[in-house]
This record gives C-alpha cells, sequence and structure tokens, in this order.
C-alpha cells in the first residue's frame, strides 16, 4: 500500500507500516493493529493446534492448512467491521455526540422524593417509632 492510496481515516501511519508483523501486513489490516506476540500465536498457534488435534485424529490433516486460514479470514473480517464504524462514527454531528454523552451520564442524587399525604387515606406517616400493641391473650 503506497501513501497515496490509504484513506485518511487510516489509524497506521505509513512510516510506521514497515515496523508491523509481516502477518497484518500481509492481512493489510487497517484498524486492527496486533502485535508480535498476538500475531504469532494467530499464524503458528492456530498451526500447532491443527497439528496437535490432527495427530488427536479429531480432525484431519486438511485442518492444518485450513484453520489458520480461518482465523486469517476472521481477522481481517474483524478489521473490516472496525472500518465500518469508525467511518459511521465520523458521519456523526457533534451535536449529537454531546446529546448521547448527556443521555448516557448517571443522574445520581438528582432524584426528588415528595411526600403525598393525601394519596393514602388513613395513613399516619410520622418519624416517632410505634410502640407494639399488646394483644389480648384468649386466656385472660
Amino acid at each position: 500500500m503506497t501513501g497515496a492510496n490509504r484513506p485518511v481515516w487510516a489509524t497506521i501511519p505509513v512510516d510506521e507500516e514497515r515496523f508491523r508483523p509481516l502477518y497484518a501486513r500481509l492481512l493489510g489490516l487497517r484498524f486492527v493493529n496486533p502485535g508480535g506476540v498476538l500475531c504469532f500465536l494467530f499464524f503458528e498457534g492456530t498451526i500447532a493446534l491443527a497439528v496437535l488435534l490432527a495427530l488427536a485424529e479429531l480432525v484431519t490433516w486438511w485442518a492444518v492448512l485450513v484453520l489458520p486460514a480461518v482465523v486469517a479470514a476472521m481477522v481481517k473480517l474483524n478489521d473490516m467491521v472496525a472500518a465500518i464504524v469508525v467511518r459511521s462514527a465520523a458521519l456523526v454531528p457533534e451535536q449529537e455526540r454531546d446529546r448521547f454523552r448527556r443521555q448516557m451520564e448517571p443522574a445520581v442524587g438528582r432524584a426528588q422524593v415528595e411526600w403525598i399525604s393525601h394519596s393514602v387515606t388513613g395513613v399516619v406517616i410520622t418519624a416517632d417509632p410505634v410502640p407494639h400493641a399488646r394483644r389480648a391473650e384468649p386466656s385472660d
């Protein structure tokens, strides 16, 4: 990829592209930026897993070729979804973002509770403890 063909919203600068792992460069990842260890697990780890599954005769030997390809396809799909999310978020106007942030703020301490004495008839609301009335026992 050259610098002229890269979109403005890509997150990886062109001068840092050469320092990325080979796995990420071959897949052409623009938004997902896996490190060296994660790329190792994505490629060599899935090959080792497929070999172990094939040695245990749980899958055929085709899994050694298919499993790393499927993982690479999922990583690329994840990068494409991240690109769509970033593009759609860039299209949201600033006032909509502010309105959404205001709606998502917690409203702790803003609720007011008012006692409405006329809504419950026959009930006396008091802060004093009420003594227990002694019940008349049948033996009395």
